[in-house]
């Protein structure tokens, strides 16, 4: 009998996911063998880390904050959603090369549209940051067919960088960049895809954002998201955490890794009872 496949979740920090919850889930869910475990990488040495544990026998990782763009650079082959984000968060150690993909713009639109049961088709978005999170989130979002969609950033050249450089797939979509500052009013959702979140700090943009009933969805979980949340349910929007879209970009990861798509919904159920234990 092989052994079973390997696989972590590579970052710094890295001891809070719940990435190995998730996929110790979906293996039991399919029956397929194979072990999950974190990785923490220094800061300086992220491509070190990743060779040594493909070397070491992993299949694959996952990669979270800071290394998105890193992972990228690291990839031999690139999915065309990775390669219009410029960023990888799930790698794939094959005989022949690493194969890089993105699933967080997949796991955010699944998590809008299927758990939060709202429609982004003619849509106003505001997506606030610019960041590997956010270069993953856009393409699938414009895919969606929002009438509007914003990218704001503390960088406002940053922003339009990543504006222009989805421009060819933003079809029917009013797509534009913006500062914080003037980031516009009233949109439908706003996804918090900034790093204002896990570094503790302010809320980064106006309440006038927010139209009454907005979905405000912050990218993170637990206690990092809580302000934010905290911030739109103040303003009469209704709150959502990063849970769903976890879940959801897991599911993809698993898919492109073992070719099976796991059932979410139970998975996402399991995932926040155990987190609301911790």
């Amino acid at each position: 009998m092989n052994p079973p496949s390997r696989y972590v979740v590579a970052g710094n920090p890295v001891a809070h996911s719940q990435s190995p919850f998730i996929h110790a889930e979906f293996a039991r869910q399919t029956g397929e063998a194979l072990t999950y475990d974190r990785l923490l990488s220094p800061l300086d040495a992220f491509a070190a880390t990743v060779r040594d544990f493909a070397a070491g026998g992993g299949a694959g990782c996952n990669v979270t904050m800071p290394f998105k763009f890193e992972a990228f650079e690291l990839a031999g082959e690139r999915t065309p959603r990775a390669t219009l984000a410029r960023a990888c968060n799930v790698l794939r150690f094959d005989a022949t090369g690493w194969t890089g993909d993105n699933t967080d713009g997949a796991g955010l639109v699944a998590d809008i549209g299927n758990n939060a049961g709202v429609c982004l088709h003619g849509a106003r978005v505001l997506l606030i940051g610019a960041g590997g999170g956010a270069a993953g989130a856009l393409g699938p979002l414009l895919a969606a067919g929002p009438a509007e969609l914003v990218v704001a950033n503390r960088t406002e050249a940053r922003a339009a960088a990543l504006a222009a450089r989805h421009a060819p797939a933003a079809a029917g979509t009013v797509l534009r960049a913006a500062s914080l500052e003037d980031a516009g009013r009233a949109f439908d959702i706003v996804v918090n895809a900034s790093a204002s979140s896990v570094a503790g700090a302010a809320v980064p943009v106006d309440a006038a954002v927010l139209r009454p009933g907005a979905l405000a969805l912050d990218m993170m979980y637990g206690a990092p998201a809580e302000p934010f949340l905290a911030w739109a349910r103040a303003h009469g929007a209704v709150g959502r955490d990063g849970l769903g879209m976890l879940v959801e970009q897991a599911a993809e990861a698993f898919f492109f890794w073992r070719g099976l798509r796991p059932r979410t919904a139970d998975v996402l159920a399991a995932l926040r009872r155990r987190v609301a234990a911790q």
